[in-house]
């Protein structure tokens, strides 16, 4: 593929090749008159190549994606791209990092919000103008993401298997997992497919906790795709990567206190023993049987669990 070297154009910045920059995304009022301002950082080098976006703080409790993004804008290397262009965005949900929450202020969910308007509520005005400002001028994409409350996600990569250029890039990531994850309406990646980018989603860990095995994961599998892209030069060892068709939640038969003898990101097999429900007297206990051979892909880590409650993620090989 073939790169051309034309200015980066951020809300009335011009970043030229071989500069860096700060700038901010947009500038967005709260009801305090209180300003909002999302920085988006922009490291070029001269030479002509791909540009990579890394962004992270979709949901503002999501904060290992943000510890990835941080930690991979110190690295000397990554300010100074052997070719191409990084546009990094450490947190783009500011107001919900702040609040400590999944969702914006009016309960909206940012990633349900695109394409998003220029005239809209909060998260269709950033979902505008992330759609308008960056994403015409990127080649790819990594969205990192978290598990929600209390669900511990094991480091994975979530692309579209039909898409070869999707698949690829993921194999190139190489994290423990990749996932067949068709798209979902109004979501970034999807909005992202129809201008013709790939946008990879990486999820690990929980949500308001650092997990440092998804940081790491997730940062080393971001330096291998900028290694494939020949944007830095240094070498970190390929994963064993498992693809995944399908997944499936194994939820829970009855209520009381549940307990896993598994650990994330474990191979099963059908008829193993995985977990067990007990009632809180000690009167009744319920094995937890795989259903089908599987990996792992995340666990409810709420001991105390209602019928129906989905336990575990498990994802099914090709």
């Amino acid at each position: 593929m073939s790169y051309t070297n034309k200015v980066i154009h951020i809300n009335g910045t011009n970043i030229h090749p071989g500069s860096s920059a700060q700038v901010n995304l947009n500038l967005y009022q709260l009801p305090t008159k209180t300003i909002i301002e999302i920085p988006v950082y922009v490291y070029r080098s001269i030479k002509a190549g791909p540009t990579l976006l890394i962004l992270a703080g979709m949901h503002g409790d999501e904060i290992n994606g943000i510890e990835i993004v941080r930690r991979l804008i110190t690295r000397d290397d990554v300010r100074n791209p052997l070719c191409g262009s990084i546009i990094a965005i450490p947190v783009i949900n500011i107001i919900s990092f702040l609040y400590g929450s999944r969702d914006l202020p009016d309960g909206r969910d940012l990633n349900r919000c695109f394409p998003g308007s220029r005239n809209g509520s909060l998260g269709s005005r950033i979902a505008f103008d992330l759609m308008n400002e960056i994403i015409p001028q990127i080649d790819f994409g990594i969205d990192f993401h978290t598990g929600g409350a209390k669900i511990n996600n094991y480091p994975q990569l979530r692309c579209v298997f039909n898409s070869k250029t999707n698949l690829d890039l993921g194999k190139k990531f190489s994290p423990p997992l990749i996932v067949n994850s068709p798209f979902r309406d109004n979501t970034l990646r999807k909005e992202a497919s129809k201008k013709g980018k790939s946008i990879l989603v990486f999820e690990g860990g929980e949500s308001s906790r650092f997990d440092y095995l998804s940081i790491n994961e997730g940062m080393n599998g971001c330096l291998r795709l900028m290694k494939h892209l020949n944007m830095v030069d240094l070498e970190i060892p390929n994963n064993p990567t498992v693809l995944l068709n399908k997944t499936s939640w194994i939820r829970a038969k009855s209520s009381g206190l549940f307990h896993t003898s598994k650990t994330n990101g474990a191979h099963i097999l059908k008829g193993e023993i995985i977990g067990m429900i007990c009632d809180p007297y000690g009167e009744h206990e319920e094995k937890l049987v795989a259903p089908f051979d599987g990996y792992i892909l995340g666990i409810n880590n709420q001991p105390v669990i209602n019928q129906g409650d989905a336990l575990m993620h498990v994802g099914v090989e090709e």
